[in-house]
């Protein structure tokens, strides 16, 4: 059982936290877009990924903003077996998605299914991640 956890952890050293780190990445990688997401991916030095998350204010207030973000961790965490290793991953909300709705006040949230099907789209898509 502890085995099968240690495979779908997400531990600090496969987070990007600092603003140089985001910055590096997003300066050297590519960057790939749908209707959903927003991926930044380079190549690393280590033999795992690493995923940094990044949600503007724009998008909501802190609630819906955090809610953002446990949803995009959790997609990385799942699906880590799943796309390329040895990259940096730099996660947004694409500019595409609808920030607020007419009808109502709170922003139109994505659902995780979304979020998961469109991150493993943008991370196996790329033609660099099928090379490695």
């Amino acid at each position: 059982m502890i085995r099968m956890m240690k495979r779908f952890s997400f531990t600090k050293k496969k987070r990007l936290v600092s603003n140089s780190q985001f910055k590096a990445v997003m300066a050297r990688g590519r960057r790939l877009s749908n209707e959903v997401l927003t991926l930044y991916m380079a190549k690393n030095d280590c033999e795992y990924s690493r995923l940094g998350v990044s949600v503007g204010k724009s998008r909501g207030n802190a609630v819906v903003r955090n809610r953002l973000k446990r949803l995009m961790r959790e997609a990385f965490r799942q699906n880590q077996q799943q796309i390329p290793a040895g990259f940096d991953y730099v996660l947004m909300i694409s500019p595409r998605w609808p920030k607020k709705s007419n009808v109502e006040k709170s922003p139109k949230l994505p659902t995780f299914e979304q979020v998961e099907a469109s991150f493993l789209a943008l991370a196996n898509s790329s033609p660099g991640a099928r090379d490695s």
